[in-house]
């Protein structure tokens, strides 16, 4: 929903107020909403979706307490969450206008107010819920275009929330059908050998063989034979024939895993093969045939391996007729709580025991990890605070993660995550210069601070002089 589409709400119970506020949005092409009643606020949020609201503290003259605006607050961001609310008070009314801005209300402005900087607010308020209103809605498509995905595919029990993981998952099930080689990148522990897994479930193949080789582990003499296979004393010690992964994965897909460490020799053998389904076993000169569909992994960069002459081009673009690169953990921070709870559940499924929860420290503790190594990282880390934890909410300290300094780590969405880098990186460029900040995201000082607050991000104060 675009800025335009959004209407304001103004909420006063005074004609003169309310009729100075309509003549400074028709100015500003600001379009808008009135009501003079608490009850008709309600009513009118009950039907239509609003970009904000500019609502009164009291709405009684012989009232001044500003209980009616505390129970409209709660009552509108009630009907809809996330609704921006403008709180405009008299002196009387300050200290509970910023009790309810503590509590979620976006900011407050005195009366009388200044007419250019409640415009610019406005504005931004808007700006903020149509683009919170995207994001809920693409939010929803994802969550509906996943469940139509598992529904009619195998995704092997993958578990993901984020936008990056679905096209990734989704792509992998678009070629899963064909015989066509794929690679896979992305960091370690990201996930590889699971999209390797997926693709193999919903391919044509998924009731063959489907063999998973580490070659990173094969040491450089057995390279060959494991693949390939070998002949009775085609190495010392070799009494009986050997076949070889591919032979054994014949008829259906066989998935390698750190394609990277293969040596050159061994890339010769694995480029023909992968042309024509021809090789050899060690040790004889007899060719041999086998129908495999060959996938292939690597947390290193090919292209650097190509331009350092340790891996060969044209073995490169026989692999890698579509390539499926996942995002590092770091990227898609919405998994990482649907993962983390994942884990949890597999335990407690193990052990016998009650599946543990996590604080809501330990959750923005998750939120805010770096995850250099990725989802086996996490896996790990819960495993280690569940056997450290006992009984009760895992904790911060379990999950061996330092938490915020001045208190507990606070609880962010992925989109909360964004907004939190977001507000680092003005403060960094106004070298934690408030007012500053606050005038590049075009915020108030107080509606920074409750941001700031909310997202658990703190700034040292430097010493004078």
């Amino acid at each position: 929903m675009t800025p335009q589409a959004l209407r304001v709400l103004l909420v006063d119970d005074q004609p003169a107020v309310v009729k100075a506020l309509e003549l400074l949005f028709d100015l500003n092409d600001i379009p808008y909403l009135a009501a003079a009643t608490p009850h008709e606020a309600r009513e009118i949020a009950s039907r239509e979706i609003l970009g904000a609201v500019v609502q009164d503290m009291n709405f009684d003259r012989n009232e001044t307490t500003g209980e009616a605006g505390i129970e409209l607050f709660h009552s509108l961001t009630e009907i809809q969450p996330g609704l921006p609310v403008l709180l405009m008070t008299a002196w009387a009314s300050l200290e509970t206008a910023v009790e309810l801005v503590r509590e979620g209300a976006s900011d407050y402005v005195e009366k009388p107010w200044d007419d250019e900087k409640l415009v610019a607010t406005v504005r931004n308020l808007i700006r903020l819920r149509a683009l919170e209103l995207e994001n809920e809605q693409l939010r929803n498509d994802l969550q509906q275009s996943r469940a139509e995905l598992a529904t009619q595919h195998d995704l092997r029990g993958l578990v993901y929330a984020s936008q990056a993981m679905h096209r990734v998952v989704s792509l992998a099930i678009n070629v899963a059908r064909s015989n066509a080689p794929i690679l896979i990148t992305g960091p370690s522990g990201s996930g590889k050998e699971r999209i390797a897994e997926i693709i193999q479930a919903n391919s044509r193949r998924r009731d063959r063989p489907f063999v998973r080789v580490n070659v990173g582990a094969i040491p450089e003499e057995l390279m060959e034979s494991e693949l390939f296979g070998a002949e009775p004393g085609a190495y010392t010690g070799l009494r009986n024939r050997r076949i070889g992964h591919f032979e054994t994965a014949h008829g259906g897909t066989l998935f390698l895993d750190e394609i990277d460490a293969l040596s050159l020799a061994g890339q010769v053998k694995l480029l023909r093969i992968a042309q024509s389904g021809e090789f050899q076993r060690l040790g004889s000169s007899k060719t041999h045939r086998v129908d495999v569909r060959i996938l292939s992994a690597s947390n290193a960069s090919l292209e650097a391996a190509m331009a350092d002459g340790t891996f060969r081009e044209d073995l490169y673009f026989r692999l890698n007729v579509v390539e499926l690169e996942l995002p590092a953990l770091a990227e898609r921070r919405d998994d990482i709580l649907p993962l983390a709870r994942y884990f949890l559940t597999e335990l407690a499924k193990e052990t016998g025991e009650l599946e543990a929860a996590l604080s809501p420290a330990a959750q923005g503790a998750l939120l805010r990890h770096d995850w250099s190594g990725n989802v086996r990282e996490l896996e790990n880390r819960i495993q280690r605070a569940t056997l450290l934890a006992g009984e009760g909410q895992l904790s911060v300290e379990n999950l061996g993660l330092a938490g915020p300094r001045g208190g507990s780590a606070p609880t962010l969405s992925g989109d909360e995550e964004a907004e939190r880098q977001r507000l680092l990186a003005a403060l960094t460029t106004a070298d934690g210069v408030i007012a500053h900040a606050a005038d590049e995201l075009r915020l108030s000082r107080q509606a920074l601070y409750r941001k700031m607050s909310r997202l658990g991000i703190e700034i040292e104060r430097r010493p004078r002089g």
